[in-house]
């Protein structure tokens, strides 16, 4: 089942709030898509869901993480960061909404006022009726800092190759996950 946050305590700082949930995506944005192959079966889709709901792919991909270690919920606050002392951006973001489903795992989160970006990311493993297992990536945004709008346009070609890199995370965490529950 889908869950979608209501409006009510939060302070995103773009207006398609809920978009990832609906195609297309909203026009004025960069968008980025990335999907990969992770492997087969519900022991799979199970290790990936739970890799992508509480974060262990981020962190396993370097990200800084604040976030509860439990499956994320709508109106869950998590703080994504980069760098470190000085250097470290953080991007404070709302989990928007999740899906729980027998064949589709994942979460979207949006951005809050101080994220360096302004739009919403969804991370979501499904299973196709063939048993193939999947991790997508769908994301629209555009810049909300001024170093994001000087970047231009190395942010998109950065946030596609971050879409690649998680995963390659979430497919390795999910084998090991199954190979580890096999020898169990």
């Amino acid at each position: 089942m889908t869950r979608l946050i209501s409006e009510g305590r939060s302070t995103f700082n773009y207006p398609d709030r809920g978009a990832t949930a609906r195609r297309p995506l909203p026009a004025g944005y960069h968008l980025t898509h990335h999907r990969t192959r992770i492997g087969y079966g519900p022991a799979v889709l199970e290790a990936a869901g739970a890799a992508v709901t509480t974060f262990g792919a981020h962190r396993a991909s370097g990200m800084l993480v604040e976030a509860a270690p439990d499956p994320v919920r709508p109106g869950d606050r998590v703080v994504v960061g980069i760098g470190i002392g000085p250097l470290r951006i953080d991007a404070p973001c709302e989990v928007i909404w999740t899906a729980y489903e027998p064949r589709r795992i994942g979460f979207a989160y949006g951005t809050l006022a101080g994220h360096p970006e302004r739009g919403e990311e969804s991370f979501v493993v499904d299973m196709d009726a063939d048993g193939a297992v999947w991790f997508e990536v769908n994301a629209f945004s555009r810049p909300g800092s001024w170093y994001t709008r000087l970047a231009g346009p190395v942010v998109p070609f950065l946030q596609q190759a971050y879409a690649r890199r998680l995963g390659q995370f979430v497919r390795r965490l999910a084998t090991d996950g199954r190979t580890r529950g096999n020898r169990k």
